[in-house]
This record gives C-alpha cells, structure tokens and sequence, in this order.
C-alpha cells in the first residue's frame, strides 16, 4: 500500500474533532479556568523564578508534533507538569521584578470575550463596536487620569489601544518623522534627531533605529543624582543648540515619568518648553506611572503635559489589565493617519469614505488589531474608578512599608527617594571592610555584594527582584504591584532580603 493510501485509510480510522464545536468548547473551557484558578490559589507555593536550566523542555516533549488528536486532560497535566515549571510567576504575590504585570478577574474575562468573538477590527467595517467601543474607553481613561481636552475625541484629538510602549513610541516617531521630512525634504532624514535620556527606556533607541535616524544622531543625555536621575530642561536645550549648530534637526524627545532603573521622573513642563521653542514632538513615555495619576495625588506628576503632543501608559502594567494594553494619546491624529495609513482597494467601503469613522488601522503599525477595549471596559466598568484608586494606593502604602523597614536596617540604604511603589535600596559595606578603602573601590566592592545579594535571593524562588545600575551604583529595586500581593508578603520578602544578607556579610569575616 502506498503511503498516501495509508494516510487516507488512517485518517478515516480516526474520529477527528470539530475545531470549534459549542458544547466541546464550554466542557474544556470549564476544565481551563478550573486549572487556572487552582493555579491562582496555589501561585505562591511556587519558585517565583523559574529554576528550570536552558533547553529543559527539548528533553520532555516529543521532537515531533502528535499525528492523532489528544484529551484536553492529557494536555493539561503536561501544563502541570512541563510548563509550569518553566514560568517565573509574574502573578505571585512574591513577585517584584521589573515592573507588575497586574491582571484581574475582569481583565481576565475581558479577554476571554475577545478572543472568543476572534474578531480583526482594522476598520470600522470590520467589527463597528471594536472600534466605537475603544473611542469611548479610552475618553473615558483620559478623562479619569485628567489628561487635558486636547488630547480627547471630543477636543480634537484621539486615543488608540496599542500593544506595548514600543509601538507607541515607534508609531509617533514614525509620524513625527514625516511630519518633518515633509516640510524640508525626505532626502533630509540624516539631519533628524532623538532626544532621551540617559534613563530612558532602549524602545525609544530601537524605534530610532526603525524609522532611519543615523545612530550618531540618537542622544541619551546624561542625568545626575543631584535631580533624581530627572532630565533637565537646562542639558536638553544645551543639546538641541549644539546640534542646530551643526547643522541637524532636531526631532522627537521622549520624556519619562517612571524610568525603568528607578521611576525617576523627567519635568515634562519645563522640557516642553524647551521643544516648542525648537519644533520639537514630545512623547511622554508613562509606561509604569501614568495609571497612577488616576489617583489625584499623583496627577502633578504629569503637569505640563498639555504642551505635548503625545502620551502614553500601559494599563497592563498597573492597571489591571493583562498584557497587551498600550493606551496611547496624540493631539493631532492627522499626524499618525499621514504617516500610517494605507488605502488598498479590498478596503474600501462607504463608512470609510464617508470621514465620518475612524479606522485604527492607520494608528498601528499592523493592519490587523484585536478587541483590546473590550477588557479595558470590564475592568472600568468592573471595580470603578474609587476602587482602582484603592488598588493603586494599596500598592504605594505596601511599599512604603518595605522602604520604611530597609531604613530601621543600617546595613541597607534607600539609593533614591520613592516616588510611586518601587524602592531602589542596596546593601552596604560594612564600616570595618571599607576603612582605608577609596571611594570608587568600596562602591566597585558593594556593587559586588548587591549582585550576589539578589542572586541568592532570587535563586531562593521565595521572591523575585531585579536590578538596575544608576549612577555607576548597583542597586535592587522592589517593585511593588501584583495583584495578590498583601502587607505580609511584603514583610516576609524583607525577612529573605535581611536574612541572605547576614549570610553574605557573615561570609566577609
């Protein structure tokens, strides 16, 4: 028998199931959130970080893919057994790595409503509520975090869900790009440059790299400890001077509030000044910090913001809502539509042509885009306002606890004062071992002792951190934000950090 004969005589032996059958699709999606939410109930028995070495799957699953259909039960305890062990648990309440990536109940259902409708809204044809729900979410975000009129539909400008900070700030680069080169020229891109800081996120420098901008045109202008690590407006104007001097264009700046490193905060008015007396477009990148100005007490830190032309935070960092959800501001949609649309003839349609719609299509880089207002919307309309409020100063209050306890401990110290819910601290050198010792090697030596320091906690996996060098100097930042994390948590986290470190100071003698 040949082996095509065989594949059709087995194929018919098989009793294949339908991709998508009604009542097959709510047995096994009763049995998925089952494992999840014995996985949420369960999340801090494990290793926060995973402990697996590299290549560990390769030695657990086939090498090539199954050739009959498998039960979801079988498939399931593979999860169990195979791939959980490989996840560091970004949702553990021992988790404070990097920044939070904070889902929820809402957020989560929110998505499951997406990808069940399964949905490609690239235009108001496509799916008309994707695209008219995520005009009013996102007036309605922008007018709970008092972004001024400007920067909403119904004072002429306009909000778009996007994935990541990444592709905000490529998205506005691109169009402030050809906003330019349309007035002095395409063959002028040469002349173009960025502007950061030595702080701010490498998305703006890959985005710079994307659009064209020549890597001798990217500046990273150094901060100092003196000013929390903050742009000054005084070394953005030196900058932009010398570059005119020389012949350049400058661009596009991306202000900070909430660096990586340190959630250090650039003033936003003070460098809006400086780049509309130079034409400059300004992003603020609010990544991690721009869900807290929900809170009116955080709201100054993004005064001045109304001079910029656009603003951006990811809700799915601390607000609630699983990973992708980029909200992203501009002034002057036009600017973003120019530089990004395109108009095939398989698009067009009445609603199109009539102006009267917005087609989100030419706000993205992709052409697809999925339904990511829909859990946005669960998650307002969910917990409201006041309580997203609580959440947010919840995870401030928990971390101020933390920085108050590494203040009563005199071998740590608080590097940087904290702004939001992230502490940068570090361990010291004890007095004994740093006399007689010059400036430079006794912070060479701590830098030394802070990396072992958080390798032995994290390889621990009762919690997680990361780390950052600012200013030459090494420290660790605990990042409060996950959504199961509570004021014990918090403490116990402490007693592994204190309890690591006498080890590590013991081993000095």
């Amino acid at each position: 028998m040949g082996s095509l004969q065989a594949d059709l005589l087995e194929a018919n032996q098989t009793c294949h199931p339908k991709p998508l059958d009604p009542e097959e699709f709510r047995r096994q999606g009763h049995m998925v959130i089952d494992f999840l939410a014995d996985y949420y109930h369960n999340v801090d028995k494990y290793p926060v970080r995973s402990q697996v070495e590299p290549g560990y799957l390769s030695k657990l699953i086939p090498d090539t893919a199954p050739n009959n259909p498998e039960p979801i039960e079988t498939i399931l305890q593979d999860v169990q057994n195979d791939i959980v062990p490989g996840i560091t648990h970004w949702m553990s309440p021992n988790y404070y790595a990097y920044f939070p990536s904070s889902g929820s109940t809402a957020g989560f259902l929110g998505e499951m409503l997406s990808t069940g409708f399964n949905i490609v809204g690239f235009n108001w044809m496509s799916s008309p509520a994707a695209t008219e729900l995520e005009t009013i979410v996102m007036d309605w975000l922008g007018k709970m975090i008092d972004l001024p009129p400007s920067f909403l539909y119904s004072g002429g400008g306009g909000g778009v869900l996007q994935g990541t900070t990444c592709e905000a700030i490529l998205c506005t680069l691109t169009a402030a790009r050809d906003k330019i080169l349309n007035k002095i020229g395409r063959d002028q891109i040469t002349r173009l440059v960025v502007y950061g800081s030595d702080q701010t996120h490498c998305a703006l420098r890959k985005a710079a790299q994307i659009v064209g901008i020549q890597p001798q045109n990217f500046r990273a202008i150094e901060t100092y400890q003196s000013n929390a690590f903050g742009l000054s407006p005084a070394s953005f104007r030196e900058a932009v001077v010398a570059d005119i001097a020389a012949g350049l264009v400058p661009l596009y700046l991306c202000p900070t509030i909430g660096t990586t490193s340190s959630t250090a905060v650039d003033p936003i008015a003070g460098l809006c000044e400086v780049a509309i007396e130079f034409g400059v477009w300004v992003h603020v990148d609010a990544a991690y910090a721009g869900g807290a100005c929900v809170c009116p007490e955080f709201r100054h830190f993004i005064d001045g913001v109304e001079k910029a032309n656009s603003f951006s935070f990811n809700a799915h960092k601390w607000f609630f809502n699983n990973l992708d959800c980029c909200c992203l501001w501009v002034r002057e949609p036009a600017a973003l539509v120019n530089a990004l649309s395109t108009n095939p003839e398989y698009l067009k349609n009445k609603a199109t042509e009539s102006k009267q719609v917005i087609d989100y299509k030419d706000w993205q880089i992709a052409l697809s885009r999925r339904f990511r207002a829909m859990k946005l919307w669960l998650v307002l309309r969910s917990y409201g306002v006041a309580s997203l409020r609580n959440f947010i100063r919840s995870h401030v209050k928990m971390a101020k606890l933390f920085e108050d306890m590494v203040q009563t401990d005199k071998r740590f110290e608080i590097f940087l004062a904290r702004t939001f819910a992230m502490v940068c601290f570090r361990l010291l050198l004890p007095k004994s071992k740093s006399e007689g010792k010059e400036p430079e090697r006794v912070v060479a030596i701590e830098n030394e002792l802070n990396h072992k320091l958080l390798e032995t906690v994290n390889s621990s996996g009762k919690i997680y951190m990361t780390h950052a060098i600012v200013g030459g100097v090494y420290i660790i930042r605990f990042a409060v934000g996950a959504s199961l994390t509570e004021e014990k948590h918090v403490k116990f986290a402490w007693k592994v950090v204190q309890d690591h470190a006498e080890a590590l100071l013991a081993a000095l003698d």
